[in-house]
């Protein structure tokens, strides 16, 4: 099996090292890495039309992967650079985002954006996010995680897996993907400047279900959601064909 690696905090980011790692203790297969040369968070699924992007082959971690690229574009640009000129993929993953991709913020995630991007060509992938400071609590999960993926055959029916590790996680779950994780106001911060100024609006009740990923998230525990790059209204589309 090949796997293709990629994320969106950089080619030097430390979750990308976590996963690399861990993806050679498991034994996947032949690795390949293409990551971003500098942080590209919030890019989605953003794609280079307008100028032409340096990629360059490096040295780092050359004792685990076969190659390594840097590129100079987003983490969608480097899954598509890999599918297109580096062979065929079994799989793709992307991170360890420092910092959670959940809720509606999944839209903005170039994280996941990486793993979509996957799909639109055929291949599987799974993308991997924890918590800033929660990288060390978060690496010890990745193996009962994967097991509960491998386990239920998820990938027998879906294409797309993200996977969220919050801080000192005491537990897992299968959750579907919730609503707003944080709201932003635009705010003037000097003359014709402003700025996004973030807060949180999830409410966390007293004994709900754990039905979303906010839910699992705000409760210290791992979720695991399936998903999927059709953005049909099929509830719309059954109740217009009646």
């Amino acid at each position: 099996m090949r796997i293709l690696l990629t994320n969106d905090d950089g080619i030097n980011g430390e979750g990308l090292a976590m996963l690399a790692a861990w993806i050679t203790r498991r034994n996947f297969g032949e690795l390949v890495i293409a990551a971003p040369g500098k942080e590209q968070s919030a890019s989605s699924m953003s794609i280079n039309f307008h100028r032409p992007f340096r990629i360059e082959k490096t040295t780092l971690f050359s004792d685990i992967a076969t190659e390594t690229y840097v590129v100079d574009s987003t983490p969608a640009d480097c899954v598509r650079f890999g599918l297109d000129r580096l062979g065929r993929f079994d799989l793709v993953f992307s991170g360890i985002n420092k910092g959670v991709n959940i809720g509606q913020d999944i839209c903005y995630s170039g994280t996941c954006g990486a793993a979509f991007e996957a799909n639109t060509s055929g291949v599987k992938a799974a993308a991997f996010s924890t918590e800033p400071c929660a990288f060390d609590t978060a690496e010890p999960m990745l193996d009962p995680i994967w097991d509960m993926i491998t386990e239920r055959r998820m990938f027998d029916f879906t294409n797309m897996i993200n996977i969220n590790i919050p801080k000192d996680p005491c537990g897992i779950a299968f959750v579907s993907q919730g609503g707003p994780y944080y709201r932003d106001h635009i705010v003037p911060i000097g003359e014709n400047v402003y700025e996004a100024q973030f807060y949180v609006p999830y409410i966390k009740e007293e004994h709900p279900e754990v039905e979303t990923d906010l839910d699992a998230f705000f409760r210290g525990i791992c979720s695991i959601t399936p998903m999927h790059i059709d953005r049909t209204d099929w509830k719309a589309m059954m109740n217009i064909l009646g």
